[in-house]
Formats: C-alpha cells, sequence, structure tokens
C-alpha cells in the first residue's frame, strides 16, 4: 500500500488570514492578536503573512471590513423604517457574537469595499425615505451610537450563560437594609427578577423609541 500522502493545506490569501484572525479574535479578544499567532493557526511563519496584509493595522482593517460584511446592507426593497430595523438588528447580532469588535467598528481610518457598501446603503434608504441629507446624517449618528452603545453595555455587563442576571441582582439587593435603596429595589424585585426578563429585550424596546422620533422629525419636515 503506498503511503498516505499529507493532507494538503489550504493555499494562503487575506481572506484565509482574515478568517483566522477572527477566530482568534473571538477565542481571545483583539487585544491579544498578534501576526504571530495568525501565522501559527494558518501554518506559516508570520513573515509569509506580509504577502496578504501589509501589517497589523491592515488586518485590523480586514477584520473591520469583515464584521460589516456581516451586517449587511440596508435594504431598498422596503420602507426606511424597516430597513433602519432590520439592519439595527442585524448589527446587533454580529456584535454580540463578537463583542471584541464594538470598540473597533468606529475606529479604523482605511475603511474596505463591505464597510463602504454597508454605510452608502444605509444612506440610500434614509434618503429614500425623505430624510434630508442633514436628517439623514442626524439618523445614521443616533442610531450607531445607539447600537454601538448597547452592544458596548451589553459586553460588559457582570452576567452571562454561567451567571444569571437574576443572580446578580439578588447578590445585590439581598445585603441591603430594606428601606435604604427602594427604588432599586423594587426595578430588581418587580422587573429585572421577574420570569422572562431579558437584558436583550431592552435593545428592541430602545431602538422603537427612536425610530419613533425620527418619524416624527420626518413627519415635521413635511410640508
Amino acid at each position: 500500500m503506498a503511503p498516505r500522502r499529507p493532507a494538503r493545506r489550504e493555499a494562503l490569501t487575506r481572506d484565509v488570514v482574515i478568517d483566522a484572525a477572527l477566530a482568534l479574535a473571538d477565542e481571545s479578544g483583539v487585544a491579544a492578536l498578534s501576526m504571530r499567532k495568525v501565522g501559527q493557526a494558518v501554518g506559516v511563519e508570520a513573515m509569509s503573512l506580509y504577502h496578504h496584509v501589509a501589517n497589523k493595522n491592515d488586518l485590523l482593517d480586514g477584520l473591520v471590513d469583515r464584521i460589516f460584511a456581516e451586517f449587511g446592507t440596508a435594504s431598498a426593497d422596503t420602507d426606511w423604517r424597516t430597513a433602519m430595523r432590520d439592519r439595527a438588528h442585524a448589527a446587533r447580532r454580529v456584535l454580540a457574537k463578537h463583542p471584541w469588535a464594538v470598540g473597533l467598528v468606529d475606529s479604523r481610518p482605511n475603511a474596505g469595499p463591505a464597510t463602504l457598501a454597508h454605510h452608502d446603503s444605509v444612506i440610500g434608504a434614509l434618503r429614500a425615505g425623505g430624510f434630508s441629507i442633514v436628517d439623514t446624517g442626524h439618523a445614521f449618528a443616533l442610531l450607531d451610537s445607539f447600537i454601538y452603545g448597547f452592544s458596548s453595555q451589553a459586553a460588559n455587563l457582570p452576567f452571562d450563560d454561567d451567571r444569571s442576571a437574576a443572580d446578580v441582582a439578588e447578590g445585590l439587593i439581598h445585603p441591603l437594609p430594606g428601606d435604604a435603596y427602594p427604588h432599586l429595589v423594587e426595578l430588581a424585585t418587580q422587573h429585572v427578577l421577574q420570569p422572562g426578563w431579558d437584558f436583550e429585550d431592552e435593545f428592541g424596546f430602545g431602538l422603537e423609541l427612536i425610530l419613533d422620533g425620527l418619524e416624527r422629525l420626518l413627519s415635521g419636515r413635511r410640508p
């Protein structure tokens, strides 16, 4: 029997390098990312990566563009409110899956094609909905602030799958004197500790308030 040939390694491309960096960032956070670790992940020396990414900054730019590719684009085939709602929830899902990206998505000076396509589609959906260019800028900034701000807060909450919000709330209010912080206790016991409460639901609530406000803005601008 002829000896089995070793498995053929996947050809190294920019996409393969970015895929490996994405997996490492998901595992250990973007702060722990290095060219050496990415090289190890794809089975090459770090120097070989420079045929596909110029440097670590270029690698980070590629990661951000990959995140925006996962966001997708705002639909041009629906009304502006539906497009903004769908886009916001898509971005929230992606940032929940890649929490390390929250502080990175708006920090890179070199936008890739997926990033540009995403931003262009959001602007286009708002403009098609009747927003002026100035109000489009306001709406875009407001929505992004909410999406990224909520995602940052959610990523830093002191509970996760291993420690529930109920455990945290119980630990917070249990040692308190009964009448020392009545409003805090009321919120914890009558809201957070109620069956079915999920912090993630607050995203949809806040988003609808913002969309209501933008709709009133748009209506007030119409002649």
